[in-house]
């Protein structure tokens, strides 16, 4: 079992910047790829970035790539996404999750946080 919270939501105007993170307890952090995902309102949830176990390797969704960063820190049970020039659209709550091998479908992740919400203004 993975306990995980994010948190560092908030209002930006566009072109802002946020960093969210996402603290997990619980079963051996390094064992999981990490993931962060989305959800605007009247939408699917959909797949933001993922890190692998030991952050060598990174993804990223097209509409983000080049303006957000994901990272982890397992010494402290981490992860974090970086959020550069927000946009309108990057607004939604957004979800950290964990899965034992990586994936862009959020049916792949077997733990979830809670999520944060992040609004962007025009």
């Amino acid at each position: 079992q993975v306990q995980l919270v994010e948190s560092g939501g908030g209002l930006v105007q566009a072109g802002g910047s946020l960093r969210l993170s996402c603290a997990a307890s619980g079963r051996t952090f390094s064992a999981y790829v990490m993931g962060w995902f989305r959800q605007a309102p009247g939408k699917e949830r959909e797949f933001v970035g993922g890190i692998s176990w030991r952050g060598a390797n990174k993804y990223y969704a097209d509409s983000v790539k080049g303006r957000f960063t994901i990272s982890r820190d397992n010494a402290k049970n981490m992860v974090y996404l970086q959020m550069n020039s927000l946009k309108p659209e990057d607004t939604a709550v957004y979800y950290c999750a964990a899965a034992e091998a990586y994936g862009r479908d959020p049916r792949a992740y077997d733990y979830w946080g809670q999520g944060t919400q992040v609004a962007v203004s025009s």
